[in-house]
């Protein structure tokens, strides 16, 4: 396709997004639940967009602030950037700081900010379930604000999508068992939209599958008042493994075993198959049925991470798949993830690539828009993954993201870039890199991270000063750099790892190494914290600093590890008996530190699961599902190699499974060392029964002046 012909298929893509005037209803309610104290304050008007894409305006004028907007959307990024860059208020996941302000800052000159960037996206299919299993709507009202006011235009959005399988399979003539057995427990969604596996975490129940299509419903709604275009789960050839026992002769094509060692993948259905028309049709009548027409994008990755496609004429698949998706929602987008070798240059043949959009996912790590050479001439958005099983950890290669979205944009694929998204495992965690990703969606020019931290500081904070600044531009140099090291996600905590003489990382893919300067770091956070008294009263501040301790004492642990691997390598019974007990300590340390915080609690998370479920099977279903994905994952299986791959340094799971293995592994090796004949500790028996358990740990909170002075011990 040729580059003066693509400014076309681009905009043919985005058409869905209109220019007509606006209602700014949705960002006037947005105000009103975010900020009350400015919402009457707020005049919106309509602006036309400039060369198509999306501009707002801010000025002031007698206490009043007027917002000039081609859309909704655009409104609402420019509410969230008055607040962030006048009133010094901010809204994340990780704690907020919109305290009112008594005299609003008026604006000397008029803004004008023009995003070069068609799509703002977000979204992980990970995010669905290592974050938000168990969302209310009160949960899922906050998230859509917040995605609005950071400009956020595009979403992931496949909640409720079992009731339109659940719907589909009773049209084909599945029993209600076989439904149930395909369709997944709340935390394991995730991995059944992508083909990875299906049933894992039931049996859910037919209130779960309502609940989730209410909620749904609303989500959708709301979505469309805050002009964000939600991405809905498209059929690309996933179906049951039961389906080939009830149809014979159908061609099908066994998807073989995902990751985990049990995990059997559903089929996938050739779409030469007659039956595939068939199903297509139902699935997309039942989509329309339950959330409706307005649906102009559609995920859906077929032989996702290593599914097999052997003997397939995967470019003529491809042809089939977007053309059914087309007879049901005509002009509609697919929205495929650039992850490995996804999708392959066969599959993109087949495709209208003016109604296809890629979601570059490992930006952080690779250039596989680069070298697909703009995945052979196919719009898609620069993103970065980051964070992997929603972990707790300090990491992101900030500048690398600015400089490798301004490459992307201003070199020979540049026509090709259509936008720029977050596309973290989890979300909870690391809002300053979450923060400046989408603030890069309405930058021209390439951004240095040391001079936007000065502002990221003050609307963090809602204040600033000399010292505190200095800390940020430590974290930039350590833990927020951007060395040219693969690494998939933060370094681990040792705290959290299956004790063994040899651990080489906690959970499979991850890493323990440390690839920034600790001592750089930890002087940091003694400058950050030094300045405690002066933000005490500010809630991102006191969030921030238990996260940065935290990481400081995770960072000693790795030393004290060390010195007791040392010791049973000297055969030294003292220095070991010595310095694992020391580590404990340092466990329980941990442990009351993130007890003090509702964001680094296990009982935040089990809390919301416990709530999510409105019958005695429904709650049982979803605590067991939030403890599994934290702790064995699945299958059941000693040897899964996904056993701790979303494990969490919280407050509650520090001081019972974590360190009940690390006092099994003392007792272990105290024995050897002893000359006694002692038998290994069965930890995966540990970790099925700690997660099968009904224990909350409700935390037991420490007063203001003993969590400072356990800070003050660990950053001894």
């Amino acid at each position: 396709m040729k580059v003066k012909n693509f400014a076309v298929v681009l905009m043919m893509v985005g058409s869905v997004f209109s220019t007509k005037a606006q209602s700014f209803e949705g960002v006037k309610e947005l105000a009103n639940r975010r900020v009350p104290w400015l919402a009457s304050k707020l005049v919106f008007s309509t602006i036309p967009k400039e060369d198509g894409k999306n501009v707002f305006e801010i000025s002031s004028k007698k206490d009043r602030i007027y917002i000039a907007a081609t859309d909704v959307n655009s409104a609402s990024s420019a509410l969230n950037w008055y607040l962030k860059y006048y009133c010094y208020r901010n809204m994340s996941h990780m704690g907020d700081n919109m305290a009112p302000i008594e005299k609003l800052p008026e604006i000397d000159e008029k803004i004008r900010i023009v995003s070069p960037y068609r799509f703002r996206y977000a979204l992980n299919y990970c995010t669905i379930s290592y974050t938000m299993s168990f969302y209310s709507w009160s949960d899922w009202e906050r998230e859509l604000d917040w995605m609005a006011m950071n400009g956020v235009n595009l979403m992931l959005a496949p909640v409720g999508v079992e009731a339109v399988w659940q719907n589909t399979m009773m049209r084909l003539g599945f029993s209600q068992k076989e439904i149930f057995d395909f369709i997944p427990g709340p935390a394991f969604n995730a991995w059944w939209l992508m083909g990875n596996l299906e049933g894992w975490g039931g049996p859910i129940s037919q209130n779960m599958i309502d609940q989730q299509s209410l909620l749904q419903k609303k989500i959708l709604k709301r979505m469309k008042g805050l002009g964000i275009q939600p991405v809905m789960q498209g059929f690309y050839g996933m179906v049951p493994t039961s389906l080939k026992n009830n149809v014979k002769k159908i061609k099908v094509i066994d998807q073989g075993k995902w990751v985990g060692g049990g995990f059997a993948r559903p089929d996938f259905l050739l779409p030469t198959d007659p039956y595939f028309e068939k199903i297509s049709q139902i699935y997309y009548y039942e989509m329309k049925k339950l959330y409706g027409t307005d649906i102009h994008f559609f995920g859906g990755d077929p032989f996702h991470e290593g599914g097999n496609s052997k003997g397939v004429d995967l470019t003529l698949c491809a042809k089939e798949i977007q053309k059914q998706m087309h007879l049901s929602f005509p002009a509609s987008t697919w929205v495929l993830q650039g992850w490995q070798d996804n999708p392959s240059t066969k599959l993109l043949e087949g495709l209208d690539k003016s109604k296809t959009l890629i979601i570059e996912l490992f930006g952080e790590n690779k250039a596989n828009w680069e070298a697909r050479k703009g995945y052979e001439g196919t719009s898609f958005v620069w993103s970065n993954v980051s964070n992997f099983g929603d972990k707790v950890s300090l990491y992101s290669k900030m500048q690398r993201f600015s400089d490798e979205v301004y490459r992307a944009k201003s070199g020979p694929y540049g026509n090709f870039l259509s936008g720029i998204g977050i596309i973290p495992e989890g979300i909870h965690n690391n809002s300053v890199a979450i923060d400046f990703m989408l603030e890069l969606g309405w930058h021209n020019k390439k951004v240095d991270t040391k001079e936007w931290i000065k502002s990221y500081v003050k609307y963090r904070y809602g204040k600033s000063n000399d010292t505190v600044l200095a800390a940020w531009q430590g974290f930039l140099e350590t833990i927020y750099s951007s060395p040219e090291i693969y690494q998939e996600g933060g370094a681990e905590s040792i705290f959290c790892a299956r004790p063994s003489t040899n651990v080489e990382s906690i959970s499979s893919w991850g890493t323990r190494k440390r690839n920034y300067d600790m001592q750089k770091f930890a002087d940091a956070v003694r400058l950050f914290v030094s300045v405690s008294k002066e933000f005490e009263e500010s809630e991102t501040y006191q969030v921030d600093k238990i996260d940065l301790v935290r990481q400081v004492n995770a960072d000693k642990g790795e030393m004290v590890y060390q010195t007791m691997i040392d010791a049973i390598n000297k055969k030294d019974i003292i220095l070991f008996e010595k310095s694992s007990k020391q580590f404990q300590r340092m466990i329980i340390q941990q442990n009351d530190l993130l007890s003090c915080n509702s964001h680094f609690s296990l009982y935040t998370w089990l809390k919301q699961a416990t709530d999510f479920g409105t019958t005695p099977h429904d709650k049982e279903v979803a605590l067991r599902n939030a403890k599994e994905q934290i702790t064995i994952w699945g299958p059941y299986d000693p040897k899964t190699n996904l056993r701790d791959y979303a494990f969490k340094e919280w407050g509650g799971l520090l001081g019972s499974l974590y360190v009940d293995r690390w006092k099994q592994f003392e007792k272990q090796q105290l024995g050897i060392l002893e000359n006694q004949v002692v038998s290994s500790p069965n930890y995966y028996e540990m970790e099925k029964k700690w997660a099968a358990e009904k224990e909350l740990f409700v935390p037991h909170l420490l007063t203001k002046e003993e969590e400072s002075s356990l800070i003050n011990i660990i950053l001894q």
